[in-house]
């Protein structure tokens, strides 16, 4: 028999002309975004040298852009349903370009935490509607796995790229120069995207809500900030009430959202639990790896030696995995399963993560090798399958709001596996032991070890930095561990949370292929 759920105009939408082109284009935001994400890190000891920020100007340097687009990205994601998908994806480009300039000539901590902040309310413009766009450009579910596949790939390829260009942009040029690689990218995507990208929006989409999006934004920073503060200095009384302000904004966005005739997002998403399983399996990996990754790197250059753009190279096994895992993940998705793709990639991730806990000073680079390719595959496979659930369990219609949720998930759980396992860490380097005279500094972090080492006594600055390496390692080791045992726990939830889901299947789409009865010889009918 013939299926009645193919619309007559879905062969049309399948053979859109020129949608790989438009792809190329999508990526190179993406690109963008997971390289400025990278470079700051290896750029922050020169801005702290040149621009003198106190210690908590720092931590706002480089946090105020994840608390910014963390809370902007539900409200964007729905903005751009609204306004056109392309629209916003021009307009954020074009100013985050712009300010990027800004960062790059900041003179003054504060103006460069303004610009961080307002380099995060364009970023918060671009990850979705890339998502949104690739919903609504590839209709048929086997081309749009394999564009959701190059979308992770080209973001795990700039994770690689960031730390490599930085570090040889950081060796030859200014820090400033480390977002000036900004502007040509940024270019040419505005320049070939306005020809190549056809605008998509939602047809009835309602009036844009500004009280949910001050609920989505008070509630979002309101809830990393207290989760960062608190592993940073513990609980005080400033660190509660602004727990309790975001928890409170944010219950009152839920509660709003499902009174609204047309919400800022529709809360009955997560009813799905295909939705829900791959929005927690998302949340719990970047929680998992985020806070390691960001030790990683400081392993590889303060207790290893490594410059830079040494240790840019040491990372990029991981970015190859994923590329390559995330190209064939929705090939193995359908060969396989959904939950066993995503359950075994977070699987991976984890047991790659406990080999971590045998780490020391003197660890050798196959060993850290090995281990970042194998969490780059796992990876690569559980963030490509499970994009495509999540853009595949929505009507096209709210595809950005979708995908806000999935880019929310992941900036979400990077703030809370920094401040969760940056935490272990810290709490288990902050205990070393140093030699007589060690100043109270150098038990901060390790980057303030190795400067206070500096101005000591040969024989004194030797011995304490043998004890703040090591102490350094024993929690990066412990980390691990907990990262292991989340990663094996969200493995677990997936398999469950992700049973009989399919990436042919799309129970909400309107006007979608979906997943045609078969005869008892298998073939479609």
């Amino acid at each position: 028999m013939t299926s009645t759920l193919q619309p007559a105009t879905t062969t049309e939408a399948v053979k859109r002309p020129g949608r790989w082109l438009a792809l190329s284009v999508l990526v190179l935001a993406v690109l963008l975004v997971a390289v400025d994400a990278t470079v700051l890190g290896l750029a922050t000891p020169y801005i702290s040298e040149d621009l003198k920020p106190s210690g908590t100007q720092l931590l706002w340097i480089g946090d105020v852009y994840s608390f910014v687009i963390a809370g902007l990205l539900v409200s964007m994601g729905s903005l751009g349903d609204r306004i056109g998908r392309k629209r916003i994806l021009l307009v954020g480009a074009t100013a985050f370009g712009a300010i990027s300039v800004l960062n790059a000539y900041a003179t003054t901590p504060e103006l460069m935490i303004l610009a961080r902040a307002l380099l995060g309310v364009a970023g918060a413009t671009l990850m979705p509607a890339t998502l949104a766009l690739i919903r609504n450009l590839f209709h048929d579910p086997r081309e749009r796995s394999l564009a959701v596949g190059i979308w992770g790939a080209t973001a795990s390829a700039g994770t690689a790229v960031g730390p490599i260009a930085g570090g040889f942009l950081l060796e030859h040029f200014w820090w400033g120069s480390v977002f000036l690689i900004n502007l040509p990218v940024m270019a040419v995507l505005v320049l070939v995207g306005s020809k190549l990208l056809p605008e998509s929006r939602n047809p009835s989409p309602g009036p844009w809500d500004l009280i949910s999006v001050t609920l989505s934004l008070v509630g979002m920073i309101g809830l990393v900030y207290a989760v960062k503060e608190a592993a940073a200095h513990g609980f005080t009384w400033t660190t509660l009430a602004a727990g309790l302000l975001g928890a409170a904004a944010l219950y009152g966005f839920v509660r709003r959202q499902l009174t609204l005739p047309s919400p800022l997002l529709d809360m009955r998403l997560f009813r799905n639990r295909g939705f829900s399983g791959a929005v927690l399996a998302d949340l719990l990996t970047i929680l998992g790896l985020s806070g390691l990754v960001f030790f990683l790197s400081q392993f590889l250059q303060l207790v290893q030696g490594r410059g830079p753009f040494e240790a840019g190279l040491a990372e990029l096994p991981a970015a190859v995995g994923a590329v390559v895992a995330g190209l064939v993940a929705g090939r193995a998705a359908r060969r396989f399963s959904v939950r066993a793709v995503v359950s075994g990639g977070l699987a991976a991730i984890g047991l790659a993560l406990a080999v971590l806990t045998v780490i020391d000073r003197s660890t050798g680079y196959p060993l850290l090798g090995a281990a970042l390719l194998v969490v780059g595959v796992g990876a690569g496979f559980s963030f490509t399958v499970t994009s495509d659930v999540i853009l595949g369990s929505v009507p096209k219609e709210q595809a950005g709001a979708a995908s806000a949720v999935s880019e929310t998930a992941y900036e979400l759980g990077a703030a809370l596996g920094i401040a969760v396992l940056g935490s272990i860490v810290t709490g288990v380097y902050r205990d070393f032991t140093g030699p007589a005279g060690t100043p109270a500094e150098a038990h901060e972090s390790l980057g303030g070890a190795v400067e206070a080492a500096a101005e000591l006594p040969a024989q004194t600055s030797e011995a304490l930095l043998e004890a703040a390496r090591q102490s350094f390692v024993d929690g990066l080791a412990l980390a691990a561990g907990v990262g292991a045992a989340v990663l094996l726990a969200a493995a677990a939830a997936a398999w469950f949370m992700l049973r009989d889901q399919r990436l042919d299947s799309w129970s909400q789409g309107r006007g979608e292929l979906r997943e045609q009865p078969r005869t008892t010889s298998g073939r479609r009918t």
